[in-house]
């Protein structure tokens, strides 16, 4: 179980640095050292995965591989790899807040690609062995990247015939052929990975725990489903039969629209679920804890027709349930899961999480419609839970009370005793630290009284998400301090 503590929420993205968006450098330590600073023991971050169309981290290119975006390009300028000068000329630190995704496609992939050319000659044998130790997942990666390069970067399912099958003839010629290719791939991972260990031993070092994310679904065009399509429901040409979804909900009227591939549960149970072992095993070598998107799809999901417009008509399919946690728990041993339990919760799902024993979620902003008795409601927590102000999909707290009609704003402020010499924003957070749930969580715009303008997503929509960065120098001194008082205050 999560002992009592609070955490602060931003994405490793939204950090602030030099180079188009954050990463692994030292601004990344800086935060850690505010954490430590402000009395906090969780690092909460979304999925670290290769982004691609919509830039969004719950639609990555690959279940297991790490965002090239990521790597600090310093470690390149101190190793001789790269100079400052080619790295002042792509002008990644250009108006990067918001984060420009297409430039660093072009400048920051382009100075990477580089910094391979000069280093692969000294890192020959490191980079083998590294892709040996992570062959299973790391080869069909580097392999579909370098294929999706030569293809024009369109989606697997659109490259020619030849290449659609991951064990094809015409696939294994290609391996063979461009092998420099392949290898930046691994190159990418290597820095990745080793970069990221070393930020997450500083902050654990500083008692900060990190918590990782792992969305339910991959992508259409990633590297699983095209390696994996045993896994998948798809038919003869690699299209969805089905793909996933939500119904409609508060956040959207026609419900959301993922269009991730349906999961093949009875072929992945024929196997003992070993492709999601092997996947919650890599995950437990990023982070200390983790987060289960979308957990409630694990007893029933929604699926749509391949197709679809809106995720409006659809149907609720049996998910594996305990059995695939129970698989997971027989080979992995006891784990530290948060399961995001938001949205339309049958007997089933509560029954299910009952059963798993990890702890859901309480989102405040969810808590005070005025006609209803809220189970998000501070008094109805339980200590096996985790309460947060808001989440990335929810707007700034901010942006929240200027939106939510005037009675559930006054029932806000009733209930929590807003008032604006504390500060309408620490009045929420003051109310999730002060709850019996074990860890409460706000994103680090709250803290900052950001507007909407500082909100990373909205549900449903593409474009304009995922883009806004931390500034340095709002990290102050005088907000760790109000951080850690009340941190302390309420035993956390």
């Amino acid at each position: 179980m999560i002992q009592r503590s609070s955490g602060i929420m931003l994405p490793v993205a939204s950090l602030p640095g030099p180079y188009g968006i954050g990463d692994f450098g030292k601004s990344a330590y800086h935060f850690v050292d505010f954490l430590e600073a402000s009395g906090q023991k969780n690092w909460q971050i979304l999925p670290l995965g290769v982004t691609s169309y919509g830039d969004s981290p719950y639609q990555c290119l690959s279940a297991f591989a790490g965002n090239p975006y990521f790597i600090d390009l310093k470690t390149f300028i101190e190793l001789g790899y790269l100079s400052k000068i080619e790295v002042a000329k792509a002008k990644l630190d250009k108006d990067s807040n918001p984060i420009d995704y297409g430039h660093l496609f072009k400048a920051k992939m382009g100075l990477l690609r580089k910094a391979y050319k000069r280093a692969k000659l000294n890192l020959e044998g490191v980079l083998g062995d590294f892709l040996k130790a992570r062959e299973d997942w790391l080869r069909p990666f580097a392999l579909y990247m370098a294929i999706k390069s030569a293809q024009g970067n369109k989606a697997w399912s659109e490259w020619a015939p030849e290449y659609r099958a991951y064990e094809s003839p015409a696939v294994k010629v290609f391996e063979t052929a461009h092998k420099d290719d392949i290898c930046f791939w691994v190159f990418t991972q290597y820095f990745f990975e080793m970069q990221w260990q070393k930020l997450k031993h500083y902050a654990n070092q500083k008692g900060v725990q990190i918590i990782g994310d792992l969305p339910i679904y991959v992508a259409e065009d990633s590297a699983d489903v095209w390696a994996k399509p045993e896994y998948f429901r798809l038919d003869k040409n690699g299209k969805p039969l089905k793909i996933s979804g939500v119904p409609p909900d508060d956040f959207s009227v026609t419900g959301q629209l993922w269009g991730n591939p349906i999961y093949d549960w009875r072929a992945m149970k024929k196997d003992g679920y070993k492709w999601w072992i092997e996947r919650f095993r890599h995950s437990f070598t990023l982070y200390d804890v983790l987060r289960i998107d979308h957990f409630r799809g694990f007893e029933a999901y929604w699926e749509v027709n391949y197709g679809a417009e809106t995720a409006a008509v659809g149907k609720w399919v049996k998910g594996p349930g305990m059995k695939l946690f129970s698989a997971i728990h027989n080979a992995l041993g006891p784990l530290k899961i948060i399961a995001e339990d938001l949205g339309f919760l049958t007997p089933e799902v509560k029954t299910l999480i009952e059963a798993a024993g990890y702890p859901g979620m309480k989102v405040l902003q969810f808590a005070f419609d005025p006609d209803v008795e809220s189970d998000y409601l501070p008094h109805h927590a339980v200590q096996n839970a985790v309460v947060y102000t808001g989440t990335h999909d929810n707007d700034t707290i901010a942006g929240w009370l200027d939106s939510i009609p005037k009675r559930e704003f006054m029932r806000a402020v009733n209930y929590l005793k807003l008032n604006y010499d504390e500060g309408l924003n620490w009045g929420m957070i003051r109310g999730a630290w002060s709850s019996t749930a074990n860890l409460a969580i706000a994103p680090m715009h709250d803290f900052l009284n950001l507007g909407s303008e500082a909100r990373i997503n909205v549900p449903a929509t593409i474009g304009n998400n995922w883009t806004w960065r931390l500034a340095e120098s709002e990290l102050t001194p005088a907000l760790a301090a109000r951080i850690r008082e009340l941190t302390a205050l309420y035993g956390r």
